[in-house]
């Protein structure tokens, strides 16, 4: 009979090792499927952030060209921005909830009427 204990024990163990071994598989397997989407992820970013830096170039040329001052323009989307968000903030409210756009639009018409 103790030899019977000792087989089923080291079976119990062996067949504990094989899960082990096949979860550490597939650990394996999804930290490289991480790196893999954290690489392609990393270029897709810096993709974009040179093509970001190509529009702004592109814009600010525009803009110079039009004679529209960016750097007042800009402030003042900000200082809406920030208005927007003390209101929010002093009635309690979300500031994401729509404020940006109303702080872009002001910014257009502030880019519309330095043009004129």
């Amino acid at each position: 009979m103790g030899f019977g204990d000792t087989a089923k024990k080291i079976q119990t163990l062996a067949d504990k090792a094989e899960r082990t071994y096949q979860k550490i598989n597939e650990l394996r397997t999804e930290v490289e499927e991480t790196q893999t989407t954290v690489l392609d992820t990393s270029e897709r970013v810096q993709r974009l952030e040179n093509e970001m830096a190509e529009q702004r170039a592109v814009l600010d040329a525009v803009a110079e060209e039009v004679g529209v001052d960016l750097e007042s323009v800009s402030t003042e989307a900000h200082i809406t921005d920030a208005e927007a968000v003390a209101a929010a903030d002093a009635d309690g409210g979300d500031a994401g909830s729509g404020e940006s756009d109303d702080a872009e639009s002001d910014a257009d018409e502030s880019a519309d009427e330095a043009e004129k």
